[in-house]
This record gives structure tokens, sequence and C-alpha cells, in this order.
């Protein structure tokens, strides 16, 4: 490639930047005094990249009109009670983790042996004359270790995570409890906030706005983390994580 097509490419290229430039800053001169505006209403189905959700659905139930009823199988009840008792109902889950724990540990380790094994006189050793009493071996094993060991450990760990999350009843179990799980994204700018909270809990322990604390759901698992640039820069490279497994010292 000559010289002279490589920098009509890079003219062009700087062209386009700047009239992109250009157009961008003329949008924004229009808009001077004006609050942002809100983008339409679109059908979010037609949107790239679309999928439809698929979640747990209750087995379907035959509907049958009784005679001289007003209401028909299946219906919601005005007098029903709507907190979650069937797969693909939604309940709350209040989370109001609070946890403090400070723990301190000290160990101090100190050993000292010594092995002195000998033979005096070996299978008649004092009845050989020299240089072959030389030879034989007066001290059979001669050993001295030391061993000494110390360590010492903290902890102070404070943990707060107040939030609401909305679950999904996934399975009934045979004794009529539910297992839930749900799971919360927020992003924020270039970061992505995730929550995840699954367990099991009986339906009793529902309260009757629907809601239930995170103490009263047994095999509880709770997961809070992120990912994004913040959560990048905070993770040491994966080539680092490497060396730290596999190297014995």
């Amino acid at each position: 490639m000559s010289k002279r097509v490589l920098l009509l490419r890079c003219a062009l290229l700087s062209t386009v930047a700047v009239l992109g430039a250009g157009c961008s800053t003329i949008d924004k001169l229009k808009t001077i005094g004006e609050a942002p505006p809100l983008s339409p209403m679109e059908n979010p189905t037609t949107k790239p990249g679309y999928k439809p959700v698929q979640m747990p659905m209750p087995t379907p139930q035959p509907v049958s009109f009784n005679p001289n009823s007003l209401w028909r199988n299946g219906s919601r009840a005005f007098f029903k009670d709507q907190r979650a008792h069937q797969v693909g109902d939604l309940l709350t889950v209040k989370v109001n983790i609070n946890d403090t724990a400070q723990f301190q540990d000290q160990t101090q380790v100190a050993r000292s042996a010594t092995e002195d094994s000998g033979i005096t006189n070996f299978i008649g050793a004092n009845t050989i004359v020299n240089p072959a009493k030389a030879v034989l071996p007066g001290h059979i094993l001669t050993t001295d270790s030391n061993t000494q060991s110390n360590a010492n450990g903290s902890i102070n760990r404070t943990d707060q995570l107040v939030t609401n999350v909305a679950a999904v009843v996934t399975q009934l179990l045979p004794n009529g409890n539910l297992v839930i799980e749900g799971k919360q994204e927020i992003r924020l700018n270039t970061e992505m906030r995730e929550l995840l909270v699954a367990g099991v809990v009986r339906p009793e322990d529902i309260d009757s706005d629907n809601t239930i604390e995170l103490p009263k759901i047994a095999e509880a698992r709770v997961a809070y983390g992120g990912k994004g640039t913040l959560s990048n820069i905070q993770e040491p490279p994966w080539g680092q994580q490497a060396l730290e497994v596999l190297l014995p010292f």
C-alpha cells in the first residue's frame, strides 16, 4: 500500500470522526434548556435478541362450569388466600442481613527430640585388635530434631444487606413445602450487581401480604456480587491466580 493511499484513508477517517462529533455537538446545542426526552414506548418482542421467558407453571386444570354459580374452577376469588402455594406463584423475600463476627486465634508449638542409640561391646569387639575394631559400629543411631511453629490469625467482619427480592416457586415438595428461587440484576453505568436467593419455605411461614423473611427459609442460599469494570479491577489477573494455585511456596 502506497503512502498516498494510506494518507487518504487517514484523512477520510478523520473527516468522518469530525463530522460525527459535529453532529453530536449540534444535537446538544438544540437541547439547551430542555429536559432530556424520554424514549418512545416500543414493543420489546420486536427488539433484536429478544427471547421469550420460560418459567415453571402449574399443571393445567380443566375448566368446568357449575350450574347456578358465578365462579369457575381455577379462577381467582375475592376471598381466596392470595399467598404463594403452587408452582409458578411469586412471593417477596425480605433480606435483612446484619452479621458481625470477630475471631482471634494464636498458636505456639515447640518440640525437641534427641535419639542416641549405641552398643559399647558389639559381639566381643573388645577382644578384636585394631584396626578391625575401628570399623565396627559404636553407635547404631544418632538423631537430633527441633520443631517450632508460631501462628496468629484474626477475623473482623461486618456484613450488612437490606433489600427485597421477588422469588418464584419452582417446585412443590410432597410434604407441601415450596422450593423458591429469585434473581435480581441491577446495572449502573458499567457495573452489574446480582442478587440470588433460593431455599425451601413452609406455606405457613408466608405472611398475609405474600412476603417471607430470610431466617424462615430453610437451606437458604444468598449470593450478592457484581461484575463489570470495578469488579474486574478488584479481581487479580487470571495469570496471578494460576500462579498462586500452582506455586508450592
